[in-house]
């Protein structure tokens, strides 16, 4: 079985990479990397171009393309709104194009972005979505290219999962480690949004359930559903989960000291591109058709810690 993996040497990307199975339904499984400067084994891919993105399928023929490749800078997407549709809309659409063509098969991931937040509590998968800035729009975009084309097919699925962070990249936790050491050292308190709520999704645990999807479908006589979501359990906001990074962190002896966290309203720390404040994935369906239950975040995050030592 090939797999075309974008965004291989991102966070998400490491971690699919980490978790490859040898086989999958009895099958070797090929992984073919792919990332935007090529490098660490991968071969380069501009998300955003198209054409390559087609040349790139048409070429290897993979059994399934897994796109975690993806722009992700929420708040210069609404500077760069064009190159955000590009990457996030334009690269599944082209994939899907080709797939479709031989029977190819596509793991789109996506986010909580795509809805609004303006419910209390957890979205559903069939849940329209609604996005509030460029980011989750191009997102968006990206999940019906690829159902419109290959929905009806069974050969596309999207994975919307929240919050995503690991030991590689840039991340919320890797921001916290350092602002907690630098605050700790200068005495000085770390400010952090505590009215925006969400489920904290660690790499590993996001790249195992990936690869329960494509054994899943390879497997099943019946095609999975086209929407799934998948996060850690339990529900937290961004101040409650720096404070945990702070704690965890002194004590399996990443930092010395935890900086004092303040809780504040978003209004007093504004961002070019509004966040939802409830962005909470319902992942009962995705853990009963994967067979696997996911993790509470502070089990993940003790965890990711404990081998960032």
């Amino acid at each position: 079985m090939r797999v075309l993996i974008t965004g291989a040497t991102g966070q998400l990307g490491r971690a699919l990479l980490r978790h490859q199975p040898t086989h999958l339904s009895g099958t070797t499984v090929e992984c073919i990397a792919t990332s935007r400067n090529g490098g660490d084994g991968s071969l380069s891919l501009d998300l955003s171009d198209s054409e390559a993105c087609r040349a790139v399928v048409r070429d290897y023929q993979p059994h399934w393309v897994l796109n975690a490749g993806a722009y992700t800078a929420v708040d210069q997407a609404e500077a760069e709104p064009d190159l955000a549709y590009a990457i996030n809309a334009g690269a599944p659409a082209a994939f899907a194009d080709v797939l479709q063509g031989y029977g190819g098969r596509l793991l789109q991931i996506s986010t909580d972005f795509v809805f609004n937040g303006d419910q209390n509590v957890p979205y559903r998968p069939e849940q329209l979505t609604s996005p509030l800035g460029s980011y989750g729009v191009s997102k968006a975009a990206g999940e019906q290219a690829v159902l419109n084309r290959l929905g009806q097919k069974g050969l596309a699925v999207i994975l919307r999962t929240s919050w995503v962070y690991g030991p590689v990249g840039r991340n919320f936790l890797l921001t916290m480690l350092r602002l907690h050491a630098e605050r700790a050292a200068e005495g000085r308190p770390l400010s952090v949004v505590s009215d925006q709520f969400g489920s904290p999704t660690a790499t590993d645990g996001l790249a195992v359930a990936c690869w329960r999807v494509l054994q899943r479908q390879s497997e099943e006589a019946q095609a999975l559903p086209s929407i799934l979501h998948w996060s850690d359990a339990g529900i937290t906001t961004w101040y409650e989960f720096a404070v945990a990074i702070g704690e965890m962190a002194v004590d399996c002896g990443l930092l010395t000291q935890a900086a004092d966290v303040c809780p504040i309203p978003s209004s007093a720390y504004p961002t070019p591109a509004k966040r939802p404040p409830y962005s909470v994935l319902d992942c009962g369906m995705t853990s009963a058709v994967l067979g696997i239950a996911p993790h509470d975040w502070r089990e993940s995050l003790a965890d990711v810690l404990r081998h960032m030592v």
